[in-house]
C-alpha cells in the first residue's frame, strides 16, 4: 500500500481556559472533538491544574500571584512536548494566551473564542470595565484571588439566564479570580511593543487565526475582536473574525455550543498550515520563552 492512500493523522487540539474557569469549562468541546478523532489536551492554569471548581473555591490560595508569563510558559511546554503541532484554542483570557502562543511560532492554527485584547488594542467597552471592576477596584489585592460572586457571574457569564439558572452554572464552573493576571492584562493594553500580552500583529509566518465573537458577551464584546482584527490587518498572515448571534461569555457551554465548536474546528482544519512549517516555526523560537520576574 502506498503512503498516499494513508490519511494524515489529525492534529491534536490544545484548549486554554479563561479567567474564573477551569479546564472543565471545555468539557463540551473536548468531548465533541474527541468524537471526531482528535486528541484533546486541556491543561489547567498553574494553581488550578486538574482541580474541580468546588475544590478551587474551597482553597484558592494556589491562585495567588500567578502571572501571565507563568501561565503561557506552562502551555508552551505542554505544546512543545506533543508529538505533533496542535490546533490551539483559547477562551476569554485564554484567547489572549492562544494568540501569544501563536506569536511564539506554535500551532498549525489558532482560535480565540471571545478573546480579550492583547497589548495595543485599546478598545474597552463599558460592559468590559464593569466585569473587571470588582478586581481592579482594590489594587492592594493585586496578588490575591478574589471570590467570584454569584451576582457577578450572572452579569458576566449568565446574562441569558434567570438568576436561579445562572446560580446553577456558577456552582458547576466558577472559581476565584487570578487577580494578578487581570492587572497585568490591563496594564499591558497601552504598551503594544512591551506589554506582557504583546503579539506581533505583522508576523508573516504566524499560524492562521480565527477570532470568535458572541453578540451579547459582556466580558469581551465583539467590538474588542473587531479592533484586534484591524491591528492584525497590518500583516499578511490569515486572521478572520466571525460573530455568533445571541451568544454570551458562556459560549462554550451555552445552548447551541455545538455550532460554534464545529465552526471553530472546521475552520482550523481548512486553514491549518503544514506540519513541517509549524515545526520549523516552533524550532525557531525554542528556548525564547520568558520567565517570571
Amino acid at each position: 500500500m502506498s503512503d498516499a492512500s494513508v490519511p494524515a493523522p489529525l492534529p491534536p487540539v490544545v484548549l486554554v481556559h479563561g479567567l474564573w474557569m477551569t479546564p472543565s469549562s471545555w468539557d463540551t468541546w473536548a468531548g465533541r472533538f474527541r468524537q471526531r478523532g482528535h486528541e484533546v489536551i486541556a491543561p489547567g492554569w498553574p494553581g488550578i491544574d486538574d482541580r474541580s471548581p468546588a475544590d478551587v473555591r474551597r482553597d484558592p490560595s494556589a491562585l495567588e500571584n500567578v502571572s501571565i508569563v507563568e501561565i503561557v510558559d506552562s502551555y508552551d511546554r505542554v505544546i512543545r512536548a506533543l508529538p505533533a503541532p496542535p490546533i490551539i484554542m483559547g477562551h476569554s483570557f485564554g484567547g489572549i494566551f492562544a494568540q501569544m502562543l501563536l506569536d511564539r511560532g506554535l500551532g498549525v492554527a489558532g482560535v480565540g473564542v471571545e478573546p480579550g485584547q492583547p497589548a495595543g488594542v485599546l478598545t474597552l467597552p463599558l460592559s468590559t470595565l464593569r466585569t473587571g471592576l470588582p478586581i481592579l477596584a482594590n489594587p492592594f489585592r493585586k496578588s490575591k484571588a478574589n471570590a467570584f460572586t454569584k451576582r457577578h457571574f450572572h452579569y458576566t457569564f449568565g446574562n441569558d439566564l434567570s438568576r436561579e439558572a445562572s446560580d446553577v452554572e456558577w456552582e458547576k464552573s466558577a472559581v476565584n479570580s487570578v487577580n494578578r493576571v487581570f492587572f497585568e492584562g490591563v496594564l499591558s493594553l497601552p504598551k503594544e511593543k512591551t506589554g506582557l500580552t504583546h503579539v506581533d500583529f505583522r508576523k508573516p509566518d504566524r499560524a492562521p487565526l480565527l477570532l470568535i465573537s458572541g453578540e451579547i458577551d459582556h466580558v469581551a464584546p465583539p467590538a474588542i475582536q473587531r479592533a484586534a482584527l484591524k491591528h492584525y490587518a497590518q500583516g499578511t498572515a490569515l486572521v478572520e473574525q466571525i460573530e455568533f448571534p445571541g451568544r454570551t461569555h458562556r459560549i462554550v457551554s451555552q445552548d447551541g455550543w455545538e455550532e460554534v465548536a464545529d465552526y471553530a474546528l472546521d475552520w482550523s482544519m481548512a486553514h491549518a498550515r503544514s506540519v513541517p512549517a509549524a515545526r520549523a516555526a516552533a524550532e525557531a523560537t525554542a528556548g525564547r520563552t520568558k520567565t517570571n520576574a
